[in-house]
């Protein structure tokens, strides 16, 4: 069994825990490091896995070693990892960074020469277990190394592998895009309750819409164009409502907001370096 070892007991390394086991790891396989006692002492009696608080302890002999803290913290996770010797240890770990707009780059120029780094950008559906993960090698993971990652994250969602060139532009879609879909269900709720609907009413038509519509996009051979128009009958409500968003200039607006994103992703990985 590959030993992973958590380091960050926060919301996104206790999610990735919980679907690790949830998988079928063992949780002897499993160490985290989390220095805030309290919520040391709640991931240990949670998910029976050993906690501590001191990085190189919980990295050595791992075969994954999973970076799940703020990207400001980085730098001190990387010191300490440095002081564990981590390339003279008989199996060769892998650094998985889940630091948002840290470059691979930055973790190699502290570490051991040639070692190996992947870099994810996922999203918070990851916490029930629906993330979607884009991963990114640095110079020097192989091939049967990022096939260990993807089946790590494959416990918390869907993965994809991209360039890490790419990773602003996943940043911008799939790592923020869960903010524009809650403000399109803000919105929408909204919207119902203005129409005299229950805002539990309006609430349970607009989740459950989009719920089913998802599914059916996933399932479907069809794509999303075609799937919109089998919904808009010629001079109908669904026209009538799309006309609308269209001339809010819905589709501008999307456009519009994720070159920001990017443009900011590519701005915050620059004052990481």
């Amino acid at each position: 069994m590959t030993r992973v070892a958590v380091i960050g007991g926060g919301r996104i390394g206790e999610a990735l825990l919980a679907g690790l086991l949830e998988s079928g790891r063992a949780s002897k396989d499993l160490v985290v490091v989390e220095p805030v006692p309290a919520r040391a002492e709640l991931l240990a009696q949670r998910f029976g896995v050993r906690v501590t608080d001191v990085v190189a302890d919980a990295a050595v002999g791992a075969d994954l070693i999973v970076i799940a803290v703020k990207p400001q913290d980085v730098d001190g996770v990387v010191t300490e990892l440095a002081k564990a010797e981590l390339g003279e240890q008989e199996n060769e770990a892998v650094i998985v960074s889940l630091a948002a707009g840290v470059p691979t780059i930055r973790f190699e120029a502290k570490l051991p020469a040639g070692f190996p780094v992947v870099r994810v950008m996922s999203n918070t559906p990851m916490l029930v277990g629906q993330g979607m993960s884009a991963i990114a090698p640095g110079r020097y993971a192989r091939k049967e190394q990022l096939a260990l990652v993807t089946e790590a994250l494959e416990a918390v969602g869907k993965v994809v592998t991209v360039s890490e060139a790419q990773m602003d532009a996943v940043t911008a879609v799939s790592g923020s895009g869960p903010a524009y879909f809650f403000l399109v269900v803000e919105a929408m709720i909204d919207g119902a309750v203005g129409l005299g609907l229950t805002r539990d009413v309006a609430t349970q038509l607009v989740v459950q819409t989009m719920l089913g519509s998802a599914a059916l996009l996933e399932e479907s051979s069809q794509s999303a164009v075609e799937l919109r128009a089998a919904v808009t009958s010629p001079a109908g409500t669904t026209a009538a409502g799309l006309r609308e968003l269209e001339r809010g200039a819905v589709r501008s607006a999307f456009h519009e907001a994720l070159n920001a994103a990017k443009r900011r992703s590519v701005e915050l990985g620059a004052s990481a370096d």
